[in-house]
């Protein structure tokens, strides 16, 4: 038996960082059962012009409604620097490189990059940033800034986007428990963990069991 979650995540998605004390304690309820957590980058944005003053009013109002909702904390004054191109394709790409070099870095690396871009104002699209984040979750810098402008995690990265898109997941984010090679979907959207700790109890227990 086969049987793992697949969490599809963008970590520039505000509702993937509400979600982030959630995923945590599901994929910990999941590891106790030696469950693992495989994590797979949706690619949210691939915009090419610079956020202006009415694009940040709306971020900002994605924000506080993910405030609100979870309790996660936003750094609101700093939050969407000023010049952002709003392309989630390099953050998503380190996750795949971190995937690629060490699997147990990829959840402290979102973990990281998501702590930068919503509580410290960091502009995470840049490869600067991204090789001093991959630094403090645990990656070598050198091996990693190598591997992260490599053709092959480019295209490791559209892949994950296309398998994304084939299945038709139109939302972050997005819990899958996969048994056997048959998928089943926990969550599509953000569920409190209330909600989903004895959804995937249930799961975890015929998974266990079969």
């Amino acid at each position: 038996m086969h049987a793992r979650l697949l969490y599809v995540m963008d970590p520039m998605c505000s509702w993937c960082w509400g979600f982030a004390p959630v995923l945590a304690s599901l994929a910990e309820q999941a590891a106790a059962h030696g469950v693992s957590t495989h994590l797979i980058v949706g690619g949210l944005r691939r915009d090419r012009v610079a956020i202006d003053a009415a694009a940040r009013v709306r971020y900002l109002g994605y924000w506080q409604a993910v405030n609100a909702s979870t309790g996660q904390l936003f750094n609101f004054e700093e939050g969407l620097p000023e010049g952002l191109v709003y392309d989630t394709e390099p953050a998503c790409r380190a996750l795949v490189t971190a995937r690629h070099l060490d699997v147990d870095s990829v959840r402290p690396l979102a973990e990281r990059i998501q702590e930068a871009f919503y509580t410290e104002g960091r502009d995470v699209t840049q490869a600067s940033v991204l090789v001093e984040l991959a630094e403090q979750a645990g990656l070598p810098r050198i091996e990693f800034a190598g591997a992260f402008d490599s053709a092959e995690q480019h295209t490791a990265t559209a892949a994950d986007f296309t398998w994304v898109q084939d299945l038709g997941i139109a939302g972050f984010p997005t819990l899958l428990a996969e048994r056997d090679g048959q998928l089943a979907l926990l969550t599509n959207g953000y569920q409190p963990l209330s909600v989903l700790q004895p959804l995937l109890g249930r799961w975890l227990e015929r998974a266990v069991n079969a």
